[in-house]
């Protein structure tokens, strides 16, 4: 046994932005060669009603085609694809975010094309969410937020109401670093936590919540880390409400971004100092990790390292009758 634990600790953690989906990582390559062929037989094959997978995989695709005319070339070779004008929404979109990160913002007659853009999307397959998910990721730009975002949400909501990548960008959208506050995105995640089915990842929102708080608090705001000594622990009992209504019966069949919400919920347990927790969070991921919320700590790689370490030593110990 102690053979394994070794073994496991010492394993360099994985990135991978696919997360195992090798559909999606092929659909991407094309993309970068410049062929729009992959992402149509992914989209057309994808299943309609497994929602959050199709959302991760256009948001993937939409990512690689943001720099590239491949969106538009399969929007010109099948005009009314609903797929393709999906996926040409959501690159303009990254575009507008990717404009936004070196200082251009769009102004708003842009980012109301794109809106339309995103509506559009939606009339041509109206039983999708992800352009509402486009919709509300865009509202983020606008520069007091926008107006109408009352519409967008119970839109999104009547096609899906958990929709995980639709409730993860309404919650950037109430962060302080955007159009909200530490208070108000607190609330949110929390009243997506309560309202959730068990087994749901949206059960992890307060995690993601509190990671950004912190995050803004010591990048932005200008806070010692050190004197958030803390924190972390006043988050225990949503972490294990966390446990016992997500993880305790979790899905075998991993949903398409469990592996960033596992990562989130490994973090906070780690930092909350519940490291036999952790280590069951860990042994879920087996070495497949995320930059954030780690990169919020200290340096990715040596954050995940360290607390896989630490925690796997702790349930070492806890299950040893002849430590501790």
């Amino acid at each position: 046994m102690a053979m394994a634990w070794t073994r496991r600790r010492s394993a360099a953690p994985h990135y991978d932005q696919t997360f195992g989906d090798k559909a999606l990582s092929a659909a991407c390559e094309d993309m970068v060669m410049g062929r729009w062929e992959g992402a149509h037989e992914l989209l057309s094959t994808g299943s309609h009603k497994d929602w959050d997978r199709r959302s991760h995989r256009i948001r993937l695709l939409a990512h690689t085609a943001a720099d590239k005319r491949v969106a538009e070339a399969w929007q010109t070779a099948q005009p009314y694809s609903a797929d393709a004008l999906v996926l040409r929404a959501d690159t303009e979109v990254m575009r507008h975010f990717a404009a936004a990160r070196t200082g251009t913002i769009p102004g708003p007659d842009i980012l109301d094309r794109t809106a339309h853009m995103c509506l559009n999307a939606s009339e041509a397959f109206p039983q999708d969410p992800h352009p509402w998910v486009s919709l509300i990721t865009l509202g983020r730009l606008y520069e007091n937020g926008a107006q109408a975002m009352n519409r967008w949400w119970p839109e999104l909501l009547a096609r899906d109401p958990y929709h995980r990548e639709a409730h993860h960008q309404a919650l950037r959208y109430m962060t302080a670093r955007w159009h909200g506050s530490h208070g108000q995105a607190y609330a949110f995640a929390r009243d997506c936590a309560v309202y959730a089915p068990a087994g749901s990842p949206l059960l992890v929102m307060p995690q993601v919540a509190r990671a950004e708080e912190f995050r803004h608090r010591t990048q932005n705001e200008g806070v010692n880390p050190h004197a958030m000594v803390g924190y972390w622990a006043g988050e225990r009992w949503d972490l294990m409400e966390t446990m016992e209504r997500w993880i305790a019966v979790r899905s075998p069949v991993e949903a398409a971004q469990d592996v960033a919400d596992l990562n989130h919920l490994a973090h906070a347990l780690a930092q909350a100092g519940l490291l036999v927790e952790a280590a069951t969070v860990f042994d879920l991921l087996k070495g497949r990790a995320t930059r954030a919320p780690w990169s919020y700590t200290g340096e990715a790689v040596t954050e995940y390292v360290r607390w896989r370490e630490r925690s796997s030593r702790a349930a070492a110990e806890h299950t040893d009758p002849r430590k501790g």
